[in-house]
């Protein structure tokens, strides 16, 4: 499922027009990468979470030449299911 999906299939479950459908899913994907952006957890029960992890700064080697590359510290966005999502997929 695509946002377009999404979009679509709220429209016709809360009977609403495409714009506002439009409008819900936005401002619900704009207030959780407002929220991870700050460093907070999303967590919708029984669905799943979003948070932040951090990475240190590192040594690495680049693949192609072998040399040694210094990797500066980084933070990734990470998803993880919940318990009935988990159930619910593999039934």
């Amino acid at each position: 499922m695509n946002k377009l999906e999404l979009i679509s299939a709220l429209k016709n479950e809360a009977n609403i027009s495409k714009s506002e459908a439009a409008k819900v899913v936005q401002i619900f994907f704009d207030s959780m990468a407002d929220a991870m952006s700050k460093g907070e957890r999303v967590e919708i029960r029984g669905l799943c979470s979003f948070f932040v992890k951090k990475y240190k700064s590192y040594v690495g080697r680049n693949p192609k030449t072998g040399d040694k590359v210094i990797i500066s510290p980084k933070k990734l966005p990470f998803f993880k299911s919940g318990k009935e999502l988990k159930d619910r997929v593999d039934s």
